[in-house]
């Protein structure tokens, strides 16, 4: 079985894997900064482990 990588690109996407605890990860420039589980979701930023990561910036992906 393939594994395929989808982009949250609305606030549904994220506000689900939030609720179902869904780990995801986050790149910047198509660099990987870091996994794990959304703990806050504002407007502009996603928190994950403790840090802020632009949404504008940075591609959030999970895995299906």
């Amino acid at each position: 079985m393939s594994r395929f990588m989808r982009t949250l690109t609305h606030n549904v996407h994220f506000y689900t894997a939030q609720l179902e605890g869904t780990p995801i990860v986050i790149f910047i420039a198509d660099e990987l900064m870091v996994s794990g589980v959304i703990e806050d979701i504002t407007a502009v930023s996603v928190k994950v482990r403790g840090e802020y990561y632009m949404r504008d910036v940075c591609a959030f992906k999970y895995v299906i």
